[in-house]
């Protein structure tokens, strides 16, 4: 049951959810290795890995997986499951109740996962070597009901990407504030800073699509730093703050710039991040909030001379960055569920984290190390990662722990593309309507305060 059930409403819906996942544990729960069967620590590990098949990334997963098998004696099968297709496959294993052993999945997938009863409880004390990892990257592996539900793996901030010959070409400062920000978008966007003589760039990249929930997840960084709040605590629960007056004035600056700076570039509310990467490396776009994973690409496509990284900036509220990543999840149902353990245990130790920063082979699958014993930015010899890791370690934000928090990026990304999209629209207004969505989906969730 949820910590959140005190009161006797709140205890019913808790109450339905918890069984709602008791019933998806049994339905969905049951591998080709169940665990209702005898366990076998000599059993081989079936791992899933939100990667590409035959990509760097996908070769430094089969190295982990080689290292681990070598290490602990306990044979495994690395499978590299498309980035665009993973949930669709996870979902056809999960109704064929045959699920992977092992899954390294988003730090945001945690909450769908915990709801259909997928993933095993982890004991945080009983993992080796857990007081190594980071207390932001637990926070990231952790349940509404408070308890653990992955083991970190992989951990990012984001920051900005900027086209530093543009900005010298335009006689601009790095910025140091959202308002700067829209200000170097501008000169970017009007002063012909490729000096091709044509009216074909702009000044900021956004992947503004509702699919997935891109456009939150572009905004997060930027809402936060203004003030703005997408729940806030009341009672035993939460209720929507979407439209409260800082999350209204943050809205409404995102509007701006589609509306009044004209800053974005043309068919942004249609582009996914793998549009964006295109956009911002064809020098089409000059200024891009990202992560740290996109650096081995832009060096070589671009030119590691052409651009630079600085920290996302200060708004009126102080300056916050999301913190995002990956955990390993332990498979409800597996027929060596020890084994699980020690493979999560190897992924997060230092061993596990130099092999997945990719070094050797350019296979990044752990951006920013969750073992606080390993130096990212001193194993790459490259302290442009440095200043995503000072992003993560202080001003770093994860988003909030609710039962499911897939379900809310969505429903704030269709929110926040439809003012966007529609300059007329009144950003107060359409906020109203999207309180009123996430207070019903709380109250759907067992989360809504009273």
């Amino acid at each position: 049951m949820s910590i959140h059930s005190r009161k006797t409403g709140r205890g019913l819906r808790a109450a339905a959810l918890a069984a709602s996942i008791a019933v998806a544990v049994t339905a969905a729960g049951c591998s080709s290795s169940d665990s209702s069967s005898k366990q076998d620590e000599s059993k081989p590990l079936e791992i899933w890995i939100r990667q590409d098949a035959g990509s760097p990334a996908a070769q430094s997963a089969e190295a982990l997986a080689a290292a681990f098998s070598k290490e602990s004696g306990i044979k495994t099968k690395m499978v590299a499951v498309g980035v665009t297709d993973f949930e669709t496959k996870l979902q056809q294993r999960t109704a064929q109740k045959d699920l992977p052993d092992i899954v390294i999945n988003d730090t945001g997938q945690l909450g769908n996962m915990v709801t259909q009863g997928l993933v095993r409880e982890v004991d945080k004390d009983g993992i080796a070597g857990s007081a190594d990892l980071a207390d932001r990257a637990w926070e990231a592996a952790q349940g509404y009901d408070g308890k653990y539900y992955g083991v970190p793996f992989n951990s990012q901030a984001f920051a900005l990407l900027i086209r530093k010959d543009w900005r010298e070409k335009v006689g601009a400062q790095q910025p140091t504030t959202w308002d700067e920000v829209t200000q170097l978008a501008t000169k970017f966007t009007k002063d012909d800073p490729d000096g091709n003589g044509k009216d074909d760039t702009a000044g900021l990249v956004i992947p503004g699509t509702t699919t997935r929930g891109y456009l939150t997840w572009w905004f997060y960084s930027m809402f936060w730093s203004d003030g703005g709040e997408f729940v806030k605590k009341q009672g035993d629960g939460y209720v929507s703050a979407v439209s409260d007056p800082a999350s209204v004035a943050a809205v409404e600056k995102l509007q701006a710039l589609y509306c009044e700076d004209k800053v974005v570039q043309p068919a942004s509310l249609t582009a996914d991040s793998t549009t964006t990467h295109t956009v911002f490396e064809s020098g089409k776009g000059g200024i891009y909030l990202t992560g740290p994973y996109m650096l081995p690409r832009f060096d070589k496509s671009l030119g590691k001379d052409k651009y630079e990284v600085v920290a996302a900036p200060a708004g009126s509220a102080g300056q916050t960055a999301l913190a995002e990543g990956e955990n390993v999840y332990m498979m409800a149902g597996s027929g060596n569920e020890k084994g699980q353990q020690k493979f999560a245990e190897y992924a997060a130790s230092p061993a596990g984290q130099k092999i997945g920063l990719g070094v050797d082979n350019g296979g990044i699958i752990v951006r920013l190390p969750v073992n606080t014993k390993v130096d990212g930015a001193a194993e790459r010899k490259d302290p442009r990662w440095d200043v995503f890791q000072k992003a993560y370690d202080t001003s770093g934000r994860n988003v909030p722990t609710l039962p499911n928090w897939a379900t809310f990026r969505q429903i704030s990304s269709e929110g926040f593309n439809s003012v966007v999209a529609d300059c007329s629209k009144d950003v107060g207004e359409s906020m109203k309507e999207l309180a009123g969505r996430f207070d019903e989906e709380l109250e759907k969730q067992g989360a809504k305060g009273e």
